[in-house]
């Protein structure tokens, strides 16, 4: 080989020598491909489990995904330096024994070996057993990173410099963080996305929700303070006990003055407790006395935070409030529960409380039902960013007040006011859009027989 007047040639080799080499370097090859492609496929929750199992494996695995800057740029140096020398090696040998001509022998030689037994076999055999393969070779890809560290980083930081050069950024860790959401997330809609069965479907609603805890806020599950069963602390005992015991709550705020001024939270095992210590006179009871002091949380607290807060207080009911302190409504422990496990105590089949299915297919729907209720229980995709029940979404999409009869279509679903309530959204019916070719066939099948074909 000549360059510019200066000449290069190999040693001679014996021939053995030369197969012997290129082979070894073929598996090498093989190897790296293999340990790229296992460990960058490999199941990260799997690999987890079994290194907080104890494998020494698992955790090799895992500190080469977190150093996957250097642990590819090894790999794809220790690529190139083999396939470039095999090739070098061959090309010499075929030289000199068919000289000019053995370049193109070379060549083609090369090309197959290399791709079909250096890039494609092994990565075909550790793409099908990811976790395997990455398991068996993991002590064979750190002592390559180790050994090609130096170079490798020098090549990294060389690679990031040019991208910085370009424009290009590389991700940062909270940008990874999202993304290894949204890979969960895909995963998630992946569980069963073929399967009918109930089960599975349940098992999906379970996991979004559990991920949609810090993305919600308690004021889009709280009970609305127009629905809040309250007493009065003023009034007598006897009246106090007689509310109390007709409610079907356990836990009751007391106001003084105004309903938004709660002074306390009345639990009936305490106010039973107390009827009994007091021989069942009511008019003896210290209601103030026996109250628990309210606890307040903004309406902007996410439910993960309000979760924390539940388990860090040991305490199951806080009222919701907002910036200028007034009163919202109610958040509960068993609210939250009831975002991922679904309604706990609804026994019928349909699970919201406020829908009903009707026999043509469609539902009607109480205009306080909230959004979530309905995307979880239907498979929906409402948004539910800017409303919170489905009557604050007809409101949020109309932009206006609607009146009785109306009907409007967005997001894929029909929305009829069945009725209202001075100006809130009491009723509606919601129902599939029929594509226009089922409603051309519907029209067509409802024809007079004399009407021609056209006019449907």
């Amino acid at each position: 080989m000549s360059f510019d007047g200066m000449s290069f040639e190999f040693p001679d080799l014996p021939g053995w020598f030369t197969v012997a080499a290129v082979v070894t370097l073929l598996v090498i090859a093989a190897l790296l491909s293999a340990v790229e492609t296992s460990i960058t496929s490999a199941s990260r929750p799997r690999l987890a489990e079994m290194e907080r199992r104890g494998s020494k494996r698992a955790g090799l695995v895992a500190k080469l995904r977190d150093q996957r800057d250097k642990f590819i740029s090894a790999v794809l140096l220790g690529n190139n330096l083999v396939n470039i020398l095999g090739s070098a090696l061959t090309t010499s040998a075929l030289i000199a024994l068919f000289g000019d001509a053995g370049v193109l022998y070379a060549t083609i030689i090369m090309t197959v070996l290399v791709v079909v037994f250096g890039e494609v076999m092994p990565k075909l055999w550790a793409f099908a057993h990811a976790d395997r393969v990455a398991l068996i070779l993991a002590p064979f890809a750190r002592g390559m990173v180790a050994v090609l560290s130096p170079l490798a980083n020098a090549t990294g930081a060389a690679a990031r410099g040019m991208l910085w050069l370009l424009g290009v950024r590389v991700r940062a860790a909270d940008e990874e963080a999202e993304a290894a959401t949204e890979e969960l997330r895909g995963a998630i809609e992946l569980h069963g996305a073929t399967h009918r069965d109930a089960t599975v479907r349940k098992e999906r609603q379970m996991l979004r929700s559990v991920l949609d805890l810090a993305d919600v806020s308690v004021s889009d599950i709280m009970v609305h303070r127009r629905l809040v069963v309250a007493i009065d602390a003023d009034q007598k005992p006897e009246a106090i006990l007689e509310q109390a015991l007709s409610s079907p709550h356990t836990r009751i705020p007391l106001w003084r003055g105004t309903p938004d001024n709660v002074v306390g939270v009345l639990h009936a095992k305490a106010l039973l407790s107390a009827l009994r210590a007091n021989g069942g006179d009511p008019s003896s009871i210290d209601i103030a006395q026996i109250a628990t002091r309210p606890w307040f949380t903004p309406d902007s607290t996410s439910l993960l935070d309000q979760l924390e807060a539940f388990r860090r207080r040991r305490e199951h009911f806080a009222l919701v409030v907002d910036e200028y302190g007034g009163l919202m409504g109610v958040v509960t422990l068993e609210d939250i529960l009831e975002e991922i496990v679904g309604d706990i105590d609804e026994k019928h089949e349909f699970r919201v409380p406020g829908v009903r299915p009707q026999t043509d297919g469609s539902f009607v729907v109480d205009g306080s039902v909230t959004i979530r209720d309905l995307n979880r229980q239907f498979d929906w995709r409402l948004p539910d960013a800017d409303a919170a029940t489905i009557a604050g979404l007809v409101l949020y999409e109309s932009r206006r007040i609607p009146e009785v009869g109306q009907v409007f279509l967005f997001h894929g679903l029909r929305f009829e006011i069945l009725r209202r309530k001075r100006n809130q959204v009491a009723t509606l019916r919601i129902s599939a859009i029929p594509d226009a070719a089922a409603q051309k066939k519907a029209a067509a099948t409802q024809a007079p027989p004399s009407a021609p074909a056209s006019a449907a």
